[in-house]
Order: C-alpha cells, then sequence, then structure tokens
C-alpha cells in the first residue's frame, strides 16, 4: 500500500509542474497499486481529481483569475457530457473503460509532446462559444467514462477558442475540472451499488489530500526545471503507462 500512497503524492507532484496531465494517473494507480476493479477506480478517480482541482482552483479565485462567462459555457457543457458519460458507464465493462483511458493516455501524451503555440495575448474577437459548448460537451463525456479531468484538453481550448490568456484558462481549467468531476461522481455513486461497489472514502479522501501536498512540492520543483522538457518527459511516461494498460488488458478483450 506504500507504493499506492507514493502514486498518490506523483499524481499531485505531476500536477503541480505541469498544470495538467497528472490525474491521469489516478485510474492505474487505483486498479494496480490499490487493487481496485476498474469501475470503482474511475468513479473514485473522479472524486479524487474533483477535489485536487478545487483546492487548486482557489487561489486563482482569490486572485480574480477565473473567467466566469468560460464556466458557464464550458463548465456546464461539461457537467452535462459527464453526467451523461457516467450514466452510459454502466453499460460499458470496466475492461473497456480502461482500454479506452489507456487511449486517453495516449491523446494526453500528445499534447504534451508537441510544441505549445497557444498565442500569448488572445484577442476577445477569437472568442468561438458554440466550439466551447461542444467541446465541453465532448470532453465532458470523456470524463464521466474514463474518470479523466480533462485538463490537457481543457487549456488549449479555453486558449485557442474561448480567447483566454493562460493565467486565466488555468484558473478556469482547475474549476471546470473539479465542477465536472463533482458531477460525474455524484452519478457514480447512485450507479455503484447496483453493481456491488460502494466507494472507499478513506482511499479518496488519503489520495486527495496526499496529491494536494504532492501538487505544492510539484510546483516548487518545477520553478527550476524547463516546461518543455518536463512536459516531453512525462509524455513518454504516459506512452509506455498506455501500453502497458492495453496490454494488460488485451486477454480480456479478446475472451471478455
Amino acid at each position: 500500500m506504500l507504493l499506492a500512497w507514493a502514486g498518490a503524492v506523483l499524481v499531485g507532484i505531476a500536477l503541480g509542474m505541469l498544470g495538467s496531465g497528472g490525474s491521469i494517473l489516478t485510474v492505474p494507480i487505483l486498479v494496480y497499486l490499490v487493487g481496485e476493479p476498474e469501475k470503482l477506480a474511475v468513479a473514485e478517480s473522479l472524486a479524487v481529481v474533483g477535489l485536487i482541482a478545487l483546492v487548486g482552483a482557489l487561489p486563482y479565485g482569490l486572485r480574480r483569475q477565473i473567467d466566469w462567462a468560460s464556466v458557464v459555457w464550458f463548465g456546464l457543457p461539461g457537467m452535462a457530457g459527464t453526467y451523461l458519460g457516467a450514466y452510459f458507464s454502466q453499460w460499458v465493462p470496466g475492461v473497456w473503460q480502461l482500454g479506452l483511458f489507456a487511449l486517453v493516455m495516449l491523446l494526453a501524451a500528445y499534447f504534451m509532446f508537441r510544441p505549445q503555440k497557444l498565442p500569448g495575448q488572445p484577442r476577445p474577437r477569437e472568442r468561438s462559444p458554440l466550439k466551447i459548448v461542444l467541446e465541453g460537451l465532448g470532453v465532458g463525456v470523456l470524463t464521466g467514462l474514463v474518470g479523466v479531468g480533462g485538463g490537457f484538453l481543457i487549456v488549449p481550448a479555453l486558449v485557442l477558442l474561448g480567447g483566454l490568456p493562460m493565467h486565466l484558462a488555468v484558473g478556469t481549467s482547475l474549476l471546470v475540472v473539479a465542477l465536472k468531476s463533482g458531477v460525474g461522481f455524484y452519478k457514480y455513486l447512485h450507479l455503484l451499488p447496483a453493481q456491488g461497489y460502494s466507494v472507499h472514502w478513506d482511499v479518496v479522501l488519503l489520495f486527495a489530500a496526499l496529491g494536494v501536498a504532492g501538487s505544492f512540492l510539484g510546483g516548487r520543483i518545477a520553478a527550476g526545471i524547463p516546461q518543455l522538457g518536463l512536459r516531453r518527459g512525462f509524455a513518454g511516461f504516459l506512452v509506455l503507462m498506455g501500453a502497458f494498460i492495453l496490454w494488460q488488458s488485451l486477454p480480456r478483450f479478446l475472451h471478455g
């Protein structure tokens, strides 16, 4: 179990160092280190990610670095999408959820590895509410199905489609992730008992606490390390993890 707690700290460190992507480690840690079933790991991951994101959003809110219009345009469709994704998950086998999760890891690796070409000072005319709504809905469905916050998709969307500067996009993304994860977890609370599962609150709360602590540590570590090298190193790690999950799940795909 010590490895699992170390993994929880690693989630926070990754979030603190990169601003996104760390929460994508929560599901495999819960499955392979804690030994939880896939569906329970997805549900508990939403609770952990939501709590860490909420704590992370508080300083941005105090500094007024949250764009509330984008929370409405992106967050509300995202919450609806997450609810739908969680609802549809009851008909998706756990092994397929884990397989989809592995593909999301590879997608996250792609976004982290490619050079960031986000504009420094986006102009308001670049805002596209319809595109923001559609992407919010899509990322929300993904969140509900596989239990990731989706910050690696939300931040570029808010900058490129929403026309936000980076400091606003990060704070807004954290709040959106917290809202989406909360809605998805709420739905899973109603679905899990019918599937024979119950939430391990001790695991959720300890994971969240260690993740928050790790995020502060990660922020300090990141101060002296080039972000591009960090992102590409983490992207390589995600590729290995995604490939490992697909390899582990392959026999169950073939015989399921």
